[in-house]
């Protein structure tokens, strides 16, 4: 396999020996002027982009690749960070993508989900106004979820109590290069530059009858028995937002005119992710971005944030924010169910904002197929006007395409059809 890299503003090109599938087309359109505010500055941006750590040797030709090359990797430890006048050349983003942290707000539909199909006059309303968000941008709210707000405290709670941890101990669970989960202290171990100001915590949740506590036996087997209490909670949680991930994919099955066992079916035994976020307070909020912009490559975020404003969206070209609501789920469609409703339902693009005052922290559960798994979409929505648009693929193999060889951005499906298909990324 040859591999070669660019700069992610000119696009990972990448050449891998694969069978032949049916290919999928153009960039989301939604994108396009987003795309286009980059392209037209490619030569300020790939000047910009050179600045690479004093303590790292790479180049910028490696932004989406993990980094081999390692002298002295930084560390991310913000309480020493913040003791500066400002912050390393490696979290700054060039001047075209820095980010706007007072944005308007979004008009995102909030969802009541205490009568969801116990009367059919309220799932209809439901379905419709998921349909409109879906179509449109992908993000939208639940309530009246079901979800103990005791659960949802006790796991912000312990997430609070990790990342106050010292870093020695967070480090015992460090990601290692090329997987999904684990302790990160920003990206510094895979990219040198764009870095995001925040730490994570990420560890995998399978629905698997044969593995009924693989959550608890994780903290348990990585940090140790006193750990089992925070292993608990996160076992609850994970599998309370697995029945709720089960509950929208009813929905969204109606909303497509497919049956609403489908996609329901399609995701029991998921094999998901668990991340907790932890965006510390920036003495140069205006220079960094605690989650550069992205579409989730998963199949469903849901996501419940604290007090403290932070997650923007891009919709009708300029971005949008989604205020903080304790009683709600932000919910959005990820590029694998993009990829499920053969385009239909719109993966967007969104990122994270921080500030130089309060500490913001939430929960994200990211629903995935079973790794091994055909991401196809049902019949019901392929006709002679509406072909094909995304190959043949399992979770398993995207998981791997963006943890070993592409960096998350607006065009992580489109990247993931070209390299699977053998074609230069243009």
């Amino acid at each position: 396999m040859k591999i070669k890299t660019v700069d992610n503003t000119r696009q990972l090109k990448c050449y891998i020996k694969a069978e032949p599938t049916l290919l999928g087309s153009r960039i989301p359109s939604q994108y396009s002027t987003y795309q286009q505010q980059h392209n037209t500055k490619k030569k300020r941006r790939r000047e910009t982009s050179e600045m690479a750590a004093s303590c790292v040797i790479t180049s910028p030709e490696e932004e989406h690749t993990p980094k081999l090359d390692l002298v002295t990797p930084l560390v991310f430890n913000p309480s020493m960070l913040n003791l500066q006048a400002t912050i390393p050349n490696q979290f700054i983003w060039p001047d075209d993508e820095k980010p706007c942290l007072e944005a308007p707000e979004l008009d995102v539909p909030l969802i009541d989900l205490q009568n969801f199909l116990a009367h059919s006059h309220s799932t209809l309303d439901a379905s419709r106004l998921i349909s409109e968000a879906c179509y449109k941008h992908g993000f939208f709210l639940v309530v009246n979820h079901g979800i103990s707000e005791q659960l949802i405290s006790d796991a912000h709670e312990y997430m609070s109590r990790f990342f106050d941890m010292p870093l020695s101990e967070k480090q015992r669970i460090q990601r290692k290069a090329g997987e999904s989960c684990g302790y990160a202290s920003s990206f510094t171990g895979r990219f040198s530059t764009k870095l995001p100001w925040k730490e994570t915590l990420s560890f995998q949740f399978c629905d698997d009858k044969s593995r009924p506590k693989n959550v608890q036996d994780y903290f348990c087997d990585a940090l140790g028995h006193e750990f089992e209490p925070f292993g608990k909670v996160y076992q609850e949680y994970c599998e309370a937002m697995s029945s709720l991930s089960l509950k929208i994919m009813e929905l969204l099955g109606i909303n497509l005119g497919v049956s609403g066992d489908y996609f329901k079916s399609f995701f029991e035994e998921n094999d998901s992710i668990m991340r907790l976020n932890y965006y510390p307070p920036c003495q140069k909020p205006d220079l960094t971005f605690g989650t550069g912009p992205h579409c989730d490559p998963t199949s469903l975020t849901i996501l419940h944030q604290d007090h403290v404003h932070g997650l923007q969206v891009f919709v009708d070209n300029q971005w949008r924010s989604i205020s903080p609501n304790p009683k709600a789920f932000v919910v959005n469609i990820g590029d694998t169910f993009m990829a499920l409703s053969n385009n239909r339902y719109k993966s967007c693009l969104h990122r994270a904002v921080v500030n130089s005052k309060s500490e913001r922290k939430s929960l994200a559960f990211f629903l995935c197929p079973k790794k091994d798994r055909v991401v196809k979409p049902p019949r019901e929505l392929l006709d002679g006007n509406t072909p094909r648009r995304y190959p043949d693929f399992t979770w398993s193999m995207l998981l791997e395409f963006t943890q070993k060889h592409y960096r998350a951005d607006m065009n992580t499906l489109q990247a993931f059809t070209d390299w699977l298909s053998n074609k230069p990324i243009q």
